[in-house]
This record gives C-alpha cells, sequence and structure tokens, in this order.
C-alpha cells in the first residue's frame, strides 16, 4: 500500500480512537492500537484491527495480525506508537510485523525512552519494510502523556480535578458533603476516573464524604481506576464504603511510619493495600506519593481532592492537567475554600497552564487547562 498523506491521517486518526478505548486498563504498558489495511480494486480495505491487552498478554500489533490473518501480508500497519523491539513477556512487535509480510508501517510516535527510541523503526527499515513516522504526532503525545511521564520522569501523568460552587467554595463547614456538581458533570466525571490508572484522594476527603470513587457508568462498571487515600496516620475506617468494596475494586492507602498498626492490619486484613513511605510532620509530600505509584505501575492519575491535596500538588508544581467545574450553587457564610492557602482564580491564570478548553455541563462550566509547552 503506497503512501497518501490524507489517508495516513484518517487511519491513524481511527487507530487513535481505538487506543483511547485502553487507557486506564492497561497499565504499566501504553494502550496502543494497531490497524491492518489492504489495497484493493476498490481502494484501501481494514482487514485488522488490535488493541493492547492485559499485561503479560499480546500486544495491539499482534492482536490485529492474528485478525488479518494471511491478509496481512503485503499490507500496511498503522500503530500509534513505535513497535517495541526487546524481548520481554512478550516477543517483539516489530519482529511479528516482519515476519507477517507487512510492506509499509505508519508510526504516530516514537517510543518516548531514549534508549530504545527508534530501535523499532530501525529494525523494520533493515528488513525492507517501509516505515513513516510523525503521523498525529501531536495527539500521540497527548494520547502518551502518562507513558512518556513515568518513562522519563519516574512519576504519573497527573491530573487535578476540582468542582466548586460559584464561589470558590466546596462545602460548608459542619454540613457534610455539598453536592456541587449537576448530573451531566458527574456523568463527565465518572468518563474521566474509566480513562484513569488512579485516583486520589487525602484522608479528609474519605473520612468527610465516605466516597466510592468507582466509575459507575453504564457498561464501564469494570473501568473503575485503583483508589489511592493519603492517610499518614491510618484512620481511614474498615467500614467505609471504600474498604468494603476493596476485594471488587482495589484499594491502596499510603501511610507514613507513625500509622497506627492495630488500623494497618485490620485495613490490610479487609483487602486494602498498604504503601508505607517517608512522612514528615507536615504530611507526605506529593513527590514521595507520586514516586511510590510509579513504581507501582501507575501512568495516569487524577486528583480528586481534598482541598489540602489538591493544594499540595499545586504548590509542588506536579499537575499537569487540571479541569475546575464551577457548579450552579453559591454557598456563602461558612463556605469551605477549594484550596488550601491558595486562591482558585489565580490558578486558573497561572502562566504554568494554557487553556485547552472551556464551556458547559449543563448548567456547570468548567475550564481545562494544561501545562504549558506539553
Amino acid at each position: 500500500m503506497s503512501a497518501n498523506p490524507d489517508l495516513d491521517e484518517r487511519f491513524m486518526a481511527a487507530a487513535e480512537r481505538l487506543a483511547r478505548r485502553g487507557l486506564g486498563h492497561v497499565w504499566p504498558n501504553p494502550s496502543v492500537a494497531a490497524l491492518i489495511v489492504r489495497e484493493n480494486e476498490d481502494g484501501p480495505v481494514l482487514v485488522g484491527r488490535g488493541v493492547t491487552s492485559r499485561p503479560g498478554m499480546a500486544h495491539a500489533e499482534v492482536n490485529a495480525l492474528n485478525q488479518a490473518g494471511d491478509k496481512a501480508r503485503g499490507a500496511a500497519c498503522y500503530v500509534t506508537l513505535e513497535p517495541c523491539s526487546h524481548y520481554g513477556r512478550t516477543p517483539p512487535c516489530a519482529l511479528s510485523l516482519i515476519n507477517a509480510g507487512i510492506s509499509r508501517v505508519i508510526v504516530g510516535m516514537l517510543d518516548p525512552n531514549p534508549r530504545v527510541a527508534g530501535r523499532g523503526v530501525k529494525m523494520l527499515e533493515d528488513a525492507g519494510i517501509e516505515v513513516t513516522v510523525g503521523v498525529r504526532e501531536a495527539s500521540m503525545k497527548v494520547l502518551y502523556h502518562g507513558f512518556t511521564m513515568r518513562q522519563l520522569r519516574q512519576r504519573p501523568h497527573v491530573f487535578l480535578k476540582l468542582a466548586a460552587s460559584r464561589d470558590g467554595c466546596i462545602g460548608k463547614a459542619g454540613e457534610g458533603q455539598i453536592r456541587i456538581s449537576g448530573d451531566l458533570s458527574m456523568r463527565k466525571v465518572h468518563g474521566f476516573r474509566a480513562a484513569y490508572d488512579a485516583i486520589l484522594i487525602g484522608s479528609g476527603t474519605a473520612l468527610a464524604d465516605d466516597p466510592q470513587l468507582t466509575c459507575r457508568l453504564p457498561g464501564l462498571a469494570g473501568r473503575s481506576p485503583v483508589r489511592v487515600v493519603v492517610d499518614r496516620f491510618a484512620h481511614l475506617p474498615v467500614g467505609s464504603k471504600l474498604v468494603r468494596t476493596c476485594v471488587d475494586v482495589p484499594v491502596w492507602l499510603i501511610c507514613g511510619n507513625a500509622a497506627d498498626p492495630d488500623s494497618l492490619d485490620a485495613l490490610a486484613e479487609a483487602g486494602v493495600n498498604i504503601i508505607r513511605v517517608p512522612a514528615s510532620e507536615t504530611g507526605i509530600a506529593p513527590s514521595v506519593i507520586l514516586s511510590a505509584l510509579a513504581t507501582r505501575g501507575i501512568t495516569c492519575l487524577m486528583v480528586e481532592g481534598g482541598a489540602r491535596i489538591a493544594s499540595s500538588f499545586l504548590t509542588a508544581d506536579l499537575v499537569d492537567d487540571l479541569c475546575v467545574v464551577t457548579g450552579d450553587i453559591q454557598i456563602g457564610a461558612g463556605g469551605i475554600p477549594a484550596l488550601h492557602g491558595l486562591d482558585l482564580a489565580d490558578v486558573l491564570q497561572d502562566p504554568r497552564f494554557e487553556r485547552v478548553d472551556a464551556g458547559k455541563f449543563g448548567p456547570d462550566s468548567f475550564i481545562y487547562l494544561r501545562r504549558s509547552g506539553a
């Protein structure tokens, strides 16, 4: 199949959409998609497609080749990320493409790891296969921001989601949880959760709100992220919704060495994964949290609060994407600010971020920011 920039763009866009289906589901591996396309008398025909399977199972290219069968010989392969060139739990995908007789490979972006970047392409070219690199590369960099961040900086990509009232509050003192977001906003948040490896809150939010932190959209109930609670002293009750459901959806508790031993024993007995990390008198540093999560394979982390956790990540300059949802309510006197020690209006004007989207979720408004230059 000969090169055609317009067709390459279209098929790579289709591969990107397919790859997004695996986000939050295949970590620590990146969610890759591959399309096998043949040219016939009527034009290009899709004969195979595949996405990354669970860790240790077949990669996207192999799944696509298996579906294409003999039709893969002489066909083109569109793949969102450079085919791997090393032997791990599975053989090199580049070698699988060579053995299948693929004639041309179109790559969205090179592997971000500088130690291996370009090796898959070289293996293909050395076998006489035509290779095109960088189709929809800007989109692929966003798609693989978590994989890239873990490879290069040994931490996950961090997405902070804030919900606040019109007057910048998340609740009222002494009144417990106050619903700020409307139904459409909540569905959007659940969609975010389904695309992330893990979701994180602080102990204050866990105790005050007793949240589930699951994805409860129809058809996506099995796509809930790992639920992470930063709880220096292990105060999370065994009877909380998080602990009661940890057999179905994992809960990781990050605590310090001063955590109560009896509480830790009870939580571990219930099925909570205990992660001990260094802590200071002021708490557990965000950098320590992220390092612990990256070590365990997390590539993309969604931070949902509360105010202290959100502020600590912002102050540490460890937020990559930020979505602020403003509900159509006013809290008034006694309101609890959405951030601790920071002004939300100032954050929205922070030059570290640039606005990439804004609009409405029903009656609520939202602003989506991304780290400048990312």
